[in-house]
């Protein structure tokens, strides 16, 4: 029999398999992802949110709970629990120095829109030296990982955990330990799930993270009465290159030239305010606004003046020396997005253009307005890109308390603890704030690691 049991490899599984093997527990990482594919969506991800009270480690400047907070508030829309939240805030300021510790390298934050250098950590090789980091110390310490391990059900009984059954190598298996902790993500890549919640539209989406994430584990403890938390239609989902795969494109695929665009649907009309805020602070809205047009789709339009001012796309945009002629190669009527254009920029007023931060150069008389980062689309060759929704991971989860334990039928369970995205629902009611979904899962997997540790004890 295993100590413990974490089910997924990602960064917040890792986090707990390391927290727990640290007190010479035995730990079994079953991960459903192929070795090459391992890590999930933390793979794909390049930074950390993180508070300090001065410059530490990369991170210049402060970044203080309250900040950190009216920061998540304001993507949330207060709809977030304010406990579990403050708590992971002023957790993550440790987290930074037990990440490098750990094997985990950091770099200066990137130019361009990100505008991130106070507040957010930026890997050294990007999510995916991060994984390998966090593999080699659990494998230092004695962790057993095993790949291409669907977890298929979760036995629980008289409020504990007591085994599941696990699929290698096409057999099924019950494995049995004294704790376990959930990290196997959200259910984004099963398109039907994504379908009954969304409705036919979601077929329209890009899953730009791992495509094991199919919500198996999660939908059975569901089905067996654990508590809920999150809306079933709230996800991370950004606008990405409509070009990007069904799955898997990760982050290279976002698109970061919204700010300094103009952006319509299908239908060659502007549909939201482009420049509401800095990037970070409102790339994850796109997706759902970009879900809600016609056919899931967008256009990007920006000139020769904006085509520098934010990081380079993978895919190369369309090009032409006329609107018209870049509407063709769009595939959207030239006269209506000339019209379009034409009139945004009659509604464009003289200023100072400053594209790291709010220039409250803005429209005038102009519906709906661009309150920032506003400046006429004149100036040949124009460029477009084509935009679809990207989903990352979706909000629906188990519910948690503070100590990261799972909440069942009959109140906690007595020996289950969740982290990462399978319980990011608890503290993103909507929304997202660039780089904290890696805060949440390091906080509490590093709980749930503990805890369960405890708990064998």
């Amino acid at each position: 029999m295993w100590d413990l049991i974490v089910v997924g490899g990602g960064n917040a599984g890792l986090c707990a398999a390391i927290e727990a093997a640290e007190t010479g527990a035995r730990v079994l990482i079953l991960e459903s992802a192929p070795k090459a594919y391992r890590g999930g969506n933390s793979r794909h991800t390049r930074n950390f949110r993180c508070m300090h009270q001065g410059p530490l480690s990369v991170l210049t400047g402060s970044y203080e709970e309250e900040e950190y907070f009216d920061d998540l508030l304001r993507v949330t829309k207060g709809k977030t629990d304010e406990a579990l939240a403050r708590m992971t805030i002023r957790a993550s300021e440790a987290c930074l120095p037990w990440m490098e510790a750990h094997g985990v390298a950091f770099q200066k934050s990137l130019s361009g829109t990100l505008s991130l250098s106070r507040t957010n950590a930026f890997f050294l090789g990007g999510g995916k030296a991060l994984v390998n980091a966090y593999y080699n110390t659990a494998q230092d310490l004695g962790v057993t990982v095993a790949y291409d391990a669907e977890v298929t059900h979760i036995a629980i009984e008289d409020n504990a955990f007591t085994g599941l059954d696990v699929t290698l190598d096409g057999t099924t298996t019950r494995l049995k330990a004294r704790a376990l902790v959930l990290a196997s993500g959200g259910f984004q890549a099963d398109l039907d799930w994504l379908a009954d919640a969304w409705g036919p539209a979601a077929r329209n989406f890009l899953i730009r993270g791992t495509p094991y994430n199919r919500g198996v584990v999660l939908r059975d403890m569901l089905d067996q009465g654990a508590q809920s938390v999150g809306d079933p239609t709230q996800c991370h989902a950004v606008a990405i290159d409509g070009r990007a795969p069904q799955y898997d494109g990760g982050i290279v695929t976002r698109l970061d030239c919204v700010p300094f665009s103009v952006v319509v649907n299908k239908n060659g009309e502007r549909f939201y305010d482009e420049g509401e805020d800095v990037w970070p602070k409102r790339y994850a809205i796109w997706g759902r606004l970009v879900a809600a047009q016609p056919e899931q789709v967008a256009y990007c339009i920006i000139d020769a003046k904006s085509i520098h001012d934010f990081m380079p796309s993978v895919y190369p945009p369309e090009t032409a020396d006329t609107i018209d002629g870049l509407a063709q190669k769009l595939g959207i009527s030239g006269a209506k997005l000339r019209d379009t254009i034409e009139t945004f920029n009659a509604a464009c007023r003289e200023g100072e253009f400053m594209p790291t931060e709010l220039d409250g150069l803005a429209t005038e008389g102009l519906s709906p307005p661009k309150t920032n980062w506003a400046r006429p689309i004149t100036q040949a060759p124009f460029y477009g890109y084509s935009l679809r929704p990207g989903v990352t991971f979706t909000y629906l989860g188990l519910r948690v308390d503070e100590t990261a334990r799972v909440s069942g039928p009959a109140g906690p369970l007595d020996n289950v603890w969740s982290a990462g995205e399978m319980m990011a629902g608890s503290i993103l009611g909507e929304g997202y704030l660039a780089g904290f979904g890696m805060t949440i899962g390091t906080v509490f997997g590093r709980i749930a690691g503990q805890e369960a540790a405890a708990h064998v004890a």
